[in-house]
């Protein structure tokens, strides 16, 4: 046997454990023992093991118990079963929890050796497997956006073709749905990409400080202007400028940055001589702008100057499929920052992660999973280390029926596409009659 691999030998018989231990110590490998199965799971959550033998009549907890419970949170562990009293009974239920093997004592030489060959066997299977599984989540990464579900598959295939173009971007979505890594990535995949990149949030600046941030100012202009300074419309120079929250900024700021659009000059404040600029602009909001033009308090001639093309990127409950992938990245990611061993997450920690709303979307899923892991006691992360979520946060969707849920969806989307039929369409990922039929069935009205 070339390969060596981490065993744990469980078994209240200290004979057995040691000829076992004597055993497979000879061929290299690094070995362990419990004579319990409390004993075997406190070992587990310390060190990771890819093969256990575990009997199965010891006091407390019996093998077939802790079989359930190791492979609960580690499917890819092999556990061999061995038993001084076999049974038909107790062999089927073993191989239905996953044991890889069922040994009966006492062992034959030969016996042990084609059960560790089977084992090696299935152990290169499985590290190709998992080199598969790395390389498949790999692919389904773009520019650090993750997921693999429809709604993404649609945005990786939707940014190449956007950022091809210079025209302008405007990125909708509820906050914490990762708009300013989208408009990385299509700066990453435009011809301006080895140019600069500025992304400046609107939401946080005054309005003076902001003037003087994107035009710059010269010197004496206002009181503590004691230099001239450039702003970033022109630092930005060739490159993508990209104004997140731009819809909290003032009517006077849209008339200014309209101006500046349509000019491609600007003026520093203080000064009369025009600097030409050049640069694609990338906006975000989390507001409905279309409401807020209703409401007055949003331009409409800027409006239609920043939404050239539309990206609305979809919130976490709409793609629940990769919550899983998502939380086993951040996993990894802080395991890596804290120098902690957290590489495990339990069925039960993932179901409760998806049941969850997350009305903070990714930003809130990655917050969580940070502090599970610098918290975690063990190597593994449990559904009690999601314990603070506030389960009310989960109560109200399931109020409503499938029918109403389904109607805002829809009518929502109408709106981010501002009724247009056949976009809205593919994104819902029907045809245009299908939409046509609900919109009549539904009585859906653009004026809600």
């Amino acid at each position: 046997m070339d390969s060596k691999i981490r065993i744990m030998i469980v078994d209240d018989e200290m004979i057995v454990r040691q000829s076992l231990l004597t055993w497979f110590k000879k061929y290299g490998h690094e070995v362990d023992t419990a004579a319990s199965g409390m004993e075997a799971l406190k070992k587990l959550e310390q060190t990771p093991f890819q093969v256990m033998f575990v009997d199965i009549k010891m006091p407390g907890m019996d093998g077939l118990e802790l079989l359930e419970k190791v492979k609960q949170d580690d499917p890819d562990i092999m556990v061999v079963i061995i038993t001084a009293y076999g049974s038909i009974e107790s062999a089927v239920k073993a191989m239905r929890t996953g044991a890889s093997d069922y040994l009966l004592k006492p062992f034959k030489p030969d016996q042990l050796s084609l059960v560790m060959e089977r084992i090696l066997c299935q152990q290169k299977i499985t590290q190709e497997y998992q080199y598969l599984k790395g390389h498949l989540e790999q692919i389904t990464r773009f520019d650090n956006i993750i997921g693999q579900s429809s709604p993404m598959k649609q945005l990786y295939a939707m940014i190449p073709e956007v950022a091809q173009s210079d025209a302008s971007v405007l990125i909708t979505g509820e906050t914490g749905t990762g708009k300013e890594l989208v408009a990385r990535a299509i700066h990453a995949k435009s011809l301006r990409a080895e140019l600069p990149f500025v992304a400046i949030n609107c939401g946080a600046l005054p309005d003076t400080l902001m003037e003087s941030e994107l035009f710059g100012h010269k010197k004496g202009a206002f009181t503590g202007a004691t230099h001239a300074r450039k702003g970033f419309l022109e630092i930005v120079s060739g490159g993508t400028l990209f104004l997140d929250e731009i819809g909290d900024i003032s009517p006077k700021m849209q008339v200014d940055l309209l101006r500046v659009l349509e000019d491609k000059q600007v003026f520093s404040v203080g000064s009369e001589t025009p600097v030409a600029v050049d640069f694609r602009l990338v906006s975000a909001t989390r507001h409905h702008l279309e409401d807020r033009i209703r409401k007055e308090a949003f331009r409409e001639d800027f409006y239609y100057r920043i939404n050239v093309i539309k990206i609305r990127l979809p919130s976490l409950r709409e793609r629940k499929d990769d919550i899983a992938l998502l939380a086993r990245h951040f996993m990894e990611k802080y395991s890596h920052e804290t120098t902690k061993t957290v590489d495990r997450i339990t069925q039960d920690a993932v179901r409760l992660l998806t049941s969850y709303d997350w009305p903070g979307n990714v930003r809130e899923l990655e917050n969580a999973v940070e502090r599970a892991v610098v918290l975690s006691k063990s190597r593994t992360l449990t559904a009690g280390d999601f314990s603070f979520l506030q389960p009310a946060r989960t109560a109200g969707p399931r109020a409503q029926t499938l029918k109403a849920v389904q109607k805002e969806h829809i009518l929502r989307i109408l709106d981010e596409q501002d009724w247009h039929i056949t976009r809205s369409a593919e994104i819902l990922g029907i045809n245009r009659a299908t939409l046509h039929k609900i919109i009549k069935r539904d009585q859906l009205k653009k004026d809600r």
